[in-house]
């Protein structure tokens, strides 16, 4: 068993991360959104979310605010120093729901999910 937890503890992340899961927005949407983030800074990503008029860009921010809260908390780095190394969002499960049509008729509407992780790293100074 102490093996088994080694080689866990081995491949976890050991960067700060957050993750948003089962969040009611399509990932297409969303990874247009997480586009605009991936490589800047912590304190310029949540600017450009707040003036960004999408609607995954809540999820996201929130997302984001969380996982520098982890960075801070657990890790105990200063959120100045850190940038988005990776954003990426993941199909969730699908919710199937019917549209009734004319004649008793019934179309398939897919509402889709999508789990959002975003991953920081600290800067280097070359």
């Amino acid at each position: 068993m102490k093996e088994k937890a080694a080689r866990v503890e081995e491949r976890r992340e050991k960067r700060p991360y957050a993750t948003a899961k089962h969040v009611r927005i399509s990932p297409d949407k969303v990874r247009i959104v997480l586009a605009l983030i991936r490589g800047r800074s912590v304190t310029e990503a949540m600017a450009i979310l707040q003036a960004t008029p999408k609607a995954a860009c809540e999820q996201v921010f929130k997302t984001l605010n969380s996982a520098a809260a982890n960075a801070e908390h657990n890790k105990g780095l200063s959120v100045d120093d850190l940038y988005v190394a990776e954003a990426y969002a993941d199909q969730g499960p699908t919710l199937k729901r019917f549209q009734p049509v004319s004649k008793g008729r019934a179309h398939h509407i897919l509402k889709r999910t999508s789990h959002i992780t975003v991953i920081l790293d600290t800067k280097e100074d070359k």
